[in-house]
């Protein structure tokens, strides 16, 4: 658990209380939260967009404006620039890289992940074979477009992927969030809903081995000596999957903070989350959702670049249990993206 700027890898001579306007300056920055969208996760960003907001003015940084990613942002990102932009936006834009890009193009700084790195860890398939050619355990999957099914047969398509993969699987769509679209399939009748009902989310279907075990999310912080992993949070939704009900549900989930883990197990889930930001290029911050097996085996589920920040998101429980306020760790990365691109030019 980290109690300390020391223990979590902080240089004392940062002054991260004090950020720097691009100019130099001592000054308090000025920042842009963007929220909302128009992907099904809308009112969950909208949430976290609004915690965003209060977390940062309740540090010092008053001049803090949530606007959404319409129309108007282009021009107002030229002409009258913030010093930085915090992305809330859940789903596409906001984690698929297309909005980090347009950011990148006007030249206003932002924290998290690029552009690149946001648009291979939004695509789930692509995540996992990433993943695994960096050495680290995800379950096996298999990827499939919905004009396939017309293509081929829907049935002769089910009947390979149960042969192939087993039961049971977790079906769920290649690109989203929330949990949104997710099924657990565990007899093959059960497969063909689960499948419609992924569809409706995305065109692209991930169906992967179900593993059993302890749900834990692990998320990862950088502020610039190097990412390090906060205190695991277990998941144990009442209902035995974490879907959207579960995840924005008063009273649908327990959590454990920190994860009931053995020592050596806790500290090898730390290690495979920082390996997973790591072999995804990410920054800043990241979310790393992993299975647990009865055996202590660890298994990558998939990597998220903007976490939650909702009164019941995973990364404010971390951030709580490691002895850290959300306000001052936001401030700091706001901070951090500033000096990046001053150093930058």
């Amino acid at each position: 658990m980290f109690t300390t700027s020391e223990e979590f890898g902080v240089s004392e001579e940062f002054d991260w209380m004090a950020p720097v306007s691009p100019e130099g300056n001592d000054l308090p920055p000025r920042v842009l939260v963007l929220a909302g969208g128009l992907s099904f996760e809308r009112e969950v960003s909208l949430r976290s967009g609004r915690r965003v907001l209060d977390a940062l003015r309740s540090v010092g940084i008053e001049d803090v404006e949530i606007r959404d990613a319409d129309a108007t942002l282009l021009p107002i990102l030229t002409a009258d620039p913030p010093d930085a932009v915090f992305i809330a936006l859940h789903g596409a834009p906001g984690e698929d890289g297309s909005l980090r890009g347009v950011l990148e193009l006007v030249g206003v700084p932002y924290v998290g992940s690029d552009a690149h790195a946001a648009r291979v860890a939004w695509d789930k398939p692509t995540a996992k074979a990433v993943l695994r050619e960096a050495g680290l355990s995800t379950p096996d999957w298999v990827a499939l477009p919905h004009e396939m099914f017309s293509v081929l047969g829907a049935g002769a398509v089910l009947d390979r992927l149960v042969a192939r993969l087993g039961l049971p699987l977790m079906v769920k769509p290649a690109q989203g969030g929330s949990g949104l679209g997710a099924h657990v399939v565990r007899t093959p009748e059960d497969l063909p809903t689960a499948m419609v009902g992924c569809f409706a989310y995305d065109s692209t279907a991930l169906i992967e081995r179900y593993v059993s075990g302890a749900e834990i999310a692990v998320s990862v912080i950088d502020f610039g000596d190097g990412p390090q992993a906060l205190t695991p949070v277990e998941i144990v939704p009442s209902a035995g999957i974490y879907d959207y009900t579960a995840r924005y549900t008063a009273g649908v989930t327990t959590w454990h903070t920190p994860a009931r883990l053995p020592d050596e197990v806790a500290a090898e889930a730390a290690r495979v989350a920082i390996a997973a930001h790591n072999a995804l290029g990410l920054r800043d911050l990241s979310r790393v959702d992993l299975i647990v097996d009865p055996d202590g085996g660890i298994h990558v589920l998939e990597v998220n670049v903007a976490p939650g920040m909702t009164e019941t998101s995973l990364l404010p429980m971390a951030l709580r249990a490691s002895s850290l306020e959300l306000g001052e760790v936001l401030r700091r990365l706001v901070t951090r993206a500033i000096r990046r691109t001053v150093t930058a030019s």
